[in-house]
């Protein structure tokens, strides 16, 4: 069976060889250290081993080519061409403490037709790899970007993504990208035997769910995979969590105005979290503001500020702890539910034209 991800399969390699186990800690000191990706220009490692690893791994590790970027004030988004011509979108926001966080993608499209997302109206083209998830990150290790936290909320359902779990092996381990569980966080519309996973493996990583509605039918009607696994079982395995790790659970509700933004909306998501008991001091919801996007199926409006403010201040009066989310990036379709790729031959010929 083949190895996840290249550390795994470099360090398969050396096992194997007659070379001493110490090339393989020079070769992560050349990645991680120096910002080297191309085995050639590893001068620490003999000529011969070099050719030999560029002719078994190729000669580029890094497994995505950055195609274009769009700047704004406090976000800048990456369009990325994979190996086989998709392409997906990155983005690194920057917060005004000095912070960087990135929303990395996990697929190449989304298969899960929620009705207020741009990444929807491209379908699933197809899972990323291990290795295409982590360059995403390594990219901007590399452009010499801290990596303060970065969240599992670009293009795709990363529970879906049965290589997100080896993703998050390599960045939580102190020979690769060495970082904290607790930077790390992953967003779904409530997979829940994602979410069990999660909670067994990674119990650590912070965990968002994108609730929406409080209402199963009007959730099955703006995120269809509601129909599969309703509310009130992906909170009873958010509730499990929670009771086995005692860490903090992130509710994601998008304001649509005249759609979930009324005050029985509100009222009854507060009852849906206080019902949890001693859980409910561990649920957070944060208030995200609605980004139109062209590629959506249908098309939405956010409710004015005064609106949005008055929904959580319905939230806070039951005693909830809320956050409205920053938007950043709307301006260069950056922001959430923005996202949309187009193959690499299409971006091609857009700017042929």
């Amino acid at each position: 069976m083949s190895l996840p991800n290249r550390y795994l399969r470099l360090k398969e390699f050396f096992r194997g060889s007659v070379e001493p186990a110490f090339r393989y800690r020079q070769i992560l000191d050349a990645i991680f250290n120096q910002g080297i990706t191309q085995f050639s220009l590893m001068h620490t490692l003999p000529r011969a081993l070099r050719e030999q690893l560029a002719e078994t791994f190729g000669k580029e590790l890094l497994s995505l080519t950055p195609i274009e970027e769009d700047v704004s004030s406090q976000a800048n988004k990456w369009l990325f061409s994979l190996a086989d011509g998709q392409c997906i979108e990155t983005v690194a926001m920057r917060y005004r403490a000095g912070w960087y966080s990135y929303c990395i993608s996990t697929q190449a499209g989304c298969g899960f037709g929620c009705q207020f997302c741009g990444t929807a109206a491209m379908g699933l083209r197809r899972n990323l790899t291990a290795d295409e998830i982590c360059d995403q990150a390594l990219y901007f290790r590399l452009a010499g970007q801290p990596l303060n936290s970065l969240s599992f909320m670009g293009m795709g359902e990363a529970l879906a993504n049965p290589n997100l779990f080896p993703v998050l092996q390599c960045l939580t381990d102190p020979a690769l990208f060495a970082l904290s569980a607790r930077r790390l966080t992953v967003s779904t519309i409530g997979l829940v035997p994602g979410i069990q996973r999660l909670c067994r493996d990674f119990p650590q990583v912070n965990l968002t769910f994108s609730m929406h509605s409080p209402f199963n039918e009007q959730r099955s009607q703006l995120i269809p995979f509601n129909r599969r696994y309703p509310i009130e079982e992906v909170m009873a395995s958010l509730d499990e969590h929670i009771a086995r790790n005692r860490r903090k659970v992130y509710v994601a509700y998008l304001l649509l105005r005249d759609v979930n933004d009324s005050q029985e909306h509100a009222k009854t998501l507060a009852e849906l979290l206080k019902r949890r008991g001693r859980n409910t001091r561990l649920y957070h919801v944060n208030i995200v503001r609605h980004n139109a996007t062209q590629h959506s199926e249908q098309q939405f409006a956010r409710p004015v500020e005064t609106e949005i403010q008055k929904f959580r201040g319905w939230l806070e009066e039951s005693g909830l702890k809320v956050t409205v989310r920053p938007s950043f990036g709307s301006e260069i379709s950056a922001a959430c539910g923005q996202l949309y790729a187009h193959s690499r031959d299409q971006v091609q010929a857009a700017n042929l034209g």
